[in-house]
């Protein structure tokens, strides 16, 4: 539709009394983390991750689970780390706001956004801190703690109270201990339900705080998979062309990081680099470098070579207790892993990240995946694969496609 005829329509609308339906509320990225308190309150600390991403909304909402009662809220904005205001909006109020509703007694904690969202995939990254009482979902058996509760975010951990040791889990996670002592189970849910979670655990005097050089030692080895914030989009152009485009986005925590290196893969060639703040949807300035240019900039690239090429983005160093989300695009051409055989196009190239995904051109018919992932078709009708690895190592991804 035209500029006048949205004009017309909102004039029609306005006449007849009838209210625009805002956007449905969209999220991207959540992250939970349960944190079981005192045996026998039923109570357990919940903090949430989660971004915002409908352009514009100046809300985000997120449901109370019913049964459960909550206290202790506190909402914050992850770029600059301070409070949010936020208050608790019945059904009605969410629904306006964009939600789905379906039940209409759902309460929903209703978080005012410190700007509303970008436009253009721009982001606003909130952390929800909040603790519920909810006796169906953690509660004793003898001595034994039974926490028993179906999640659906796809990216999550429960952590044990001080002194507990595991005995058993249903879904297939990672066990990691924390240098409190407290050992916390971590996974990605990669179905399309939600996950029927049931953990179990006992007293133990085994489990003690972590001994740090023990620790160091394998640290490397005992990152938390499910806690990882990147995530690489490829947008393959037609075979014949061995390009792709892509885009990557990642989480800069640390204090006094004012850049990000992205080492071109042997290989391959890099062209168009553009990068945003998705927080602030401001563009970033950026440098192409190679071989000695890359040393004499004193940037932490080992192994340099005259080919060595990377691409550095800037950006303003990151204050203490502040975050920046950033988005980053690339081309690449990449004759060897991405080409086209007797007329099927081939992608053979190893993933790293937890999420990836890969959208095969216009035209074209998938025909095979080595590895497990979801399918799924764009508006415009082209394929899109979507590979979760919750593993700590690296992915050999080869897909086939055929001209339609």
């Amino acid at each position: 539709m035209n500029t006048v005829g949205r004009t017309i329509a909102t004039i029609v609308a306005l006449a007849s009394g009838a209210e625009a339906q805002p956007a449905w509320q969209t999220e991207a990225d959540a992250y939970t983390r349960y944190e079981l308190l005192a045996p026998g309150t039923a109570k357990f600390r919940i903090l949430y991750d989660v971004t915002a991403t409908t352009a514009g909304a100046r809300y985000y909402f997120n449901p109370i689970r019913t049964g459960s009662v909550a206290t202790d809220e506190r909402v914050f904005d992850r770029s600059t780390g301070k409070p949010l205001v936020w208050d608790v909006v019945g059904g009605a109020v969410a629904r306006a706001g964009g939600v789905r509703v379906s039940d209409t007694t759902q309460q929903y904690i209703r978080v005012t956004l410190a700007r509303p969202v970008p436009a253009n995939g721009g982001e606003a990254r909130v952390f929800i801190d909040k603790t519920y009482e909810d006796a169906r979902s953690y509660f004793l058996r003898g001595d034994t703690i039974v926490f028993d509760r179906a999640l659906g975010i796809k990216r999550n951990a429960v952590v044990l109270p001080a002194g507990y040791e595991l005995v058993s889990c249903n879904y297939p996670s990672q066990v990691l201990q924390e240098r409190d002592g407290r050992l916390a189970i971590s996974f990605f849910n990669v179905t399309p339900a939600e996950a029927p979670l049931v953990l179990r655990a006992v007293p133990s005097r085994a489990v003690a705080p972590a001994v740090s050089a023990m620790a160091s030692a394998v640290a490397a080895r005992l990152d938390e998979r499910a806690k990882q914030t990147r995530e690489i989009v490829y947008f393959l152009q037609q075979p014949e062309t061995h390009a792709f485009d892509l885009y990557h986005d990642y989480t800069e925590s640390r204090p006094g990081v004012d850049h990000y290196i992205n080492v071109v893969r042997a290989g391959s060639t890099v062209s168009k680099p553009y990068a945003r703040n998705l927080d602030a949807g401001d563009s970033l300035r950026h440098d192409v470098l190679k071989g000695e240019a890359i040393t004499r900039a004193g940037l932490d690239v080992p192994g340099v070579t005259p080919t060595t090429e990377a691409v550095v983005f800037r950006f303003p160093a990151v204050k203490a207790g502040e975050s920046v989300r950033l988005r980053m695009s690339e081309t690449y051409t990449d004759s060897a892993r991405y080409t086209v055989k007797n007329g099927d196009l081939i992608w053979d190239r190893a993933f790293g990240r937890p999420a990836n995904a890969v959208v095969l051109p216009a035209g074209w018919v998938l025909t095979n995946s080595s590895i497990p992932a979801t399918v799924s078709r764009l508006p415009d009708g082209r394929v899109r694969l979507d590979f979760n690895n919750p593993r700590s190592d690296e992915v050999a991804v080869l897909i086939t496609a055929r001209r339609r």
